[in-house]
C-alpha cells in the first residue's frame, strides 16, 4: 500500500472494484446532469448500463472529436458505462428494459416524469418488475408546485435560483450566466449523494423507493444559504446578501505582470499579509480592519486598497511572500496552464487512456480516495450500442430473440463491433 495509506494503485483491467462494486444501474440519462452522476457513480465501482436513445446521447454530437458521435463532452461525462440501444417506445425495447430492471439496483432518468409514464416506465411500472429498485429522477422542478410539467436547462435553471442576479451585481455589466454547466453539475452530485444514501437504506431494510432530485430546488438552496442573511429571519432584519461576496473586488488580483488568487479572511491573515508587506503600523492603526465585523461593512473599499498593494509586485513573487506568511493563495490558472499545475501533476490528476478507437486521450481521475476499496481504471466511454448484444444475452436472451429484437429496431448494436 502506497505511504499515504490509499490502495488501488496496483488494480488493473476493468474487474468490478470500488466501494459501490457488485451493484447494477440502468442509466437512461442524456446530455449533461444525469451522465456526470452516473459516471461519478461508474468510478466507484458500479455496473452503468447506459441505455442509449435510437439517435444516440446527443452530446455525443457536441464538441470536437476523432470520430462521429464521439466528442469529447460525452467522453468526459460518460467514462466507466456500457452502451445499451433500445428503442424505449418500441413494445419489445421497454420490455427489454424491464428484463434487465428485475436485476438491477437503481435506475437513473432526467427527463420529466410525465415522459416516463407515457413511456410506460413510470416508478409503479418499474416497480411491478423489481420492488427493491430505487428509481433515481433528476428534472427540473418538484412535482408537487405548478412547474412540475415545465422542460428545465442549465440556464434556465441558473437563472431562477438567482446566479446571474447576482453576477450583476458585482460586474459592471447586466446579468450573465456562469459559463459552465454548474446547474446540471452540481445536481448531479446531490444525485450521487440521494442514490448512495438510497442504496444505503436498502441495504439495511431491502426496501427500493423513488428519488427525486429536483434542480430549481437544489440549487436554490445552495445559493440563497449563502445570501439569504437577514431574510432568515421573520421580520428581516435586512435585505439579504452577503457582503463579502458581493463586492465588486472580490476577484483574483491583478499583478505587475499577471494574476494571482489570494484570500484575507480571518484576523490572522489579514495581520499576517500587512506585516508582510511591511505596514503592520497601518494596520493596527486602521480601525477597519481589526475583526470581521468591521471588515465586512468596509469590504469593498478594503479589498480594493489590498488590490492596489497587489500591483506592484509579480505574480511569482506575491506567491513567495504569500507561500511565507501562510496567506491562502492559488494560481491563476487557463485551460493549457491547469493541465500542467505540479499538483495536479503530482497527483495524477490528468490520465492518459487509450481508448479503442479514439486513440490517446485525456482523463481526470476521481478526487475522492479509499483507503479500502479505492477503484481501479474504469472501461472508457462506449461508443454507440457498443455492448447491446453483451447486454441482452446477459439479461437471459438467447442469441436468435437478440438478432430479432435488432432486426425490428427494438434494439441497435454498433456496426463497429
Amino acid at each position: 500500500m502506497p505511504a499515504d495509506g490509499f490502495g488501488g494503485a496496483a488494480k488493473t483491467g476493468m474487474d468490478a472494484v470500488g466501494p459501490l462494486s457488485g451493484t447494477r444501474i440502468l442509466d437512461l440519462t442524456t446530455v449533461m446532469m444525469g451522465p456526470s452522476a452516473t459516471q461519478t457513480l461508474a468510478e466507484m465501482g458500479a455496473d452503468v448500463i447506459k441505455i442509449e436513445p435510437p439517435q444516440g446521447d446527443p452530446i455525443r454530437l457536441i464538441g470536437p472529436g476523432r470520430n462521429p458521435g464521439m466528442g469529447g463532452l460525452f467522453l468526459n461525462a460518460n467514462g466507466g458505462k456500457r452502451s445499451l440501444a433500445l428503442d424505449l417506445k418500441h413494445p419489445d425495447g421497454r420490455g427489454a428494459l424491464l428484463k434487465l430492471a428485475r436485476t438491477a439496483d437503481v435506475i437513473a432518468y432526467n427527463v420529466r416524469p410525465q415522459a416516463m409514464a407515457r413511456l410506460g416506465l413510470a416508478y409503479e411500472d418499474v416497480a411491478r418488475e423489481n420492488p427493491a429498485i430505487i428509481y433515481a429522477g433528476m428534472f427540473g422542478y418538484g412535482q408537487e408546485g405548478p412547474y412540475a410539467a415545465r422542460p428545465a436547462y442549465d440556464d434556465l435553471i441558473q437563472g431562477a435560483s438567482l446566479i446571474p442576479w447576482l453576477i450583476a451585481q458585482v460586474s459592471e455589466g447586466g446579468p450573465r450566466y456562469v459559463p459552465s454547466a454548474i446547474a446540471d453539475r452540481i445536481v448531479g452530485i446531490a444525485a450521487v449523494g440521494a442514490i448512495c444514501a438510497a442504496l444505503y437504506h436498502k441495504q439495511k431494510t431491502g426496501q427500493g423507493q423513488r428519488v427525486d432530485v429536483p434542480m430549481f430546488e437544489t440549487l436554490v438552496g445552495i445559493i440563497a444559504a449563502d445570501h439569504l442573511g437577514g431574510l432568515t429571519f421573520e421580520p428581516p432584519l435586512d435585505a439579504g446578501g452577503y457582503p463579502r461576496l458581493l463586492t465588486r473586488e472580490r476577484r483574483p488580483y491583478q499583478t505587475r505582470d499577471g494574476y494571482v488568487c489570494a484570500l484575507l479572511y480571518n484576523d490572522k491573515q489579514w495581520r499576517s499579509f500587512y506585516r508582510a508587506i511591511g505596514q503592520e503600523a497601518a494596520f493596527e492603526a486602521d480601525p477597519r480592519l481589526h475583526n470581521m465585523s468591521t471588515r465586512n461593512s468596509h469590504i469593498n473599499a478594503l479589498y480594493g486598497e489590498v488590490a492596489a498593494h497587489f500591483r506592484h509586485r509579480t505574480t511569482a513573487e506575491w506567491m513567495t511572500l504569500l507561500e511565507a506568511a501562510d496567506i491562502p493563495f492559488a494560481p491563476f490558472h487557463d485551460l493549457q496552464s491547469v493541465l500542467e499545475d505540479p499538483h495536479l501533476a503530482a497527483v495524477g490528476f490528468f490520465q492518459p487512456q487509450e481508448h479503442p478507437s479514439e486513440g490517446a486521450i485525456r482523463r481526470m481521475r476521481p478526487a475522492a480516495r479509499w483507503s479500502q476499496t479505492q477503484p481501479g481504471p474504469v472501461r472508457p466511454a462506449p461508443r454507440f450500442g457498443e455492448h447491446t448484444r453483451d447486454l441482452l444475452a446477459e439479461a437471459g436472451f438467447a442469441a436468435d430473440d437478440i438478432d430479432r429484437l435488432i432486426a425490428d429496431g427494438a434494439a441497435l448494436e454498433d456496426m463497429r463491433r
